[in-house]
Order: C-alpha cells, then sequence, then structure tokens
C-alpha cells in the first residue's frame, strides 16, 4: 500500500516526462538514449512551464496526449493487465478497455506532472544484445529529503519504434499492480463492471480536475 500510494504517486511525473516524442531521434536512437535525451529537453521544458508547475491539468493533459501517448502501447499493457481475462472480452469490450485504462493513465499522468518538484534521474548501466527488441532501462529517481526510488521501463521495439508496456516502481511492476484489482473488480461484476468501474473512476477524475481549473 505504501509503494502503491507513495511511489506510484509521486514517480508517475518522471515515467511520464520520459517518454516524450522527438521525431527521428526516436527511430535513430536506442530505447536507453532515448530516455536520456528525452529527459533532459522535457525536463527542462516542464521546469519553466509556469502553467503546469501551478497545476494546469488542462495543459499537463494536451502535453501528455500529444507527446506522451505515441510512446506507450496501450493495447498490449491491457492485454498484460488483465491477463486471462482478456479472453473473455468481446472486441467491442476489450476496445472500451484500452480506451478507459489509457484515460486512466492520462489523468494519473497528468496529475503527476502537476506535482513536479525538481526531481533529479540517476540513469543506470544499460547493455542490449545485437537483435534485442525486449528491453528494460533502469534508472533511479533522487527527491530531497527522501530515499531515491527505482524506476524502470520495460519496451519492446515495433515497426513505428520502441514502445514501453510496463513501468516499475520501486520494484512493483504497474501492470502488475493494476492485474489484481482488475482481477478483482472482474470477478465481482465481469468484464462490463470493470468497465464501468474505470468509465466512474475517470469521470471522477474529470470532475476533481475542472472544479480545480475553474
Amino acid at each position: 500500500m505504501y509503494l502503491r500510494n507513495i511511489a506510484m504517486k509521486s514517480i508517475f511525473v518522471l515515467a511520464a516526462l520520459l517518454c516524450l516524442n522527438v521525431g527521428a531521434m526516436a527511430e535513430e536512437t536506442g530505447p536507453d538514449q532515448l530516455i536520456k535525451n528525452i529527459t533532459t529537453e522535457v525536463l527542462d521544458i516542464v521546469r519553466k512551464d509556469k502553467d503546469i508547475r501551478a497545476g494546469s491539468h488542462k495543459k499537463a493533459i494536451d502535453l501528455i496526449e500529444t507527446k506522451v501517448l505515441p510512446h506507450f502501447d496501450f493495447s498490449h499493457m491491457t492485454r498484460l493487465a488483465l491477463a486471462r481475462d482478456w479472453r473473455q472480452a468481446t472486441p467491442a469490450q476489450q476496445a472500451a478497455l484500452i480506451e478507459e485504462f489509457r484515460l486512466l493513465l492520462v489523468r494519473t499522468y497528468s496529475k503527476a506532472l502537476t506535482e513536479y518538484k525538481n526531481q533529479t534521474v540517476d540513469f543506470k548501466p544499460f547493455k542490449m544484445q545485437a537483435g534485442e527488441t525486449d528491453v528494460k532501462v533502469r534508472t533511479q529517481i533522487e527527491q530531497s529529503g527522501t530515499k531515491a526510488i527505482g524506476l524502470d521501463y520495460y519496451l519492446d521495439k515495433q515497426a513505428a519504434g520502441w514502445k514501453v508496456y510496463d513501468i516499475e516502481v520501486a520494484g512493483i511492476s504497474l501492470i502488475t499492480n493494476y492485474r489484481e484489482s482488475f482481477s478483482n473488480e472482474i470477478r465481482q461484476g465481469g468484464i462490463d463492471g470493470l468497465i464501468k468501474t474505470l468509465q466512474a473512476k475517470n469521470k471522477s477524475g474529470e470532475t476533481v480536475a475542472a472544479k480545480k481549473a475553474s
């Protein structure tokens, strides 16, 4: 519970920041260097953006929608999070699950983005075998006054480039973390019950963000 409430909340900002699009560079650069290059550029943008630093969820969401999402494979992430339950879902239910899961993560990232407090990133040594298409990029988040937190990225190489399909915070997988809660929801209300729960959470998140913006 501590890792879920503290690490997941405080560190998602770096998860979002490390995956922004830089066009051709994303195609030419390995996954570790890609993350390193983007981190430097994007942290600088966020530090200078007074609206985001002041808590503008709309601007944070716009940034995530246009820059972050192209580097996440939400279909893969949703399939992993549902595990065997994925096969129970109809194509329409699968599409709804992917969209609601995407919205849930966007809301989480945008909130974390507005809470950025000048954390720094330490990049760990990275080795990749020739032809390898599934890798783990290890980093560590340094925060003043608190213990450093490990933040690792799992990426696979696709035709469109490297895509993030899981994030590990202090040894806890994002996918595994959601898999447990998703499984519980499905046992209680089936696939449609999970969809309704995600829709309710996303709607609640929109309401809270709108109140803060007003």
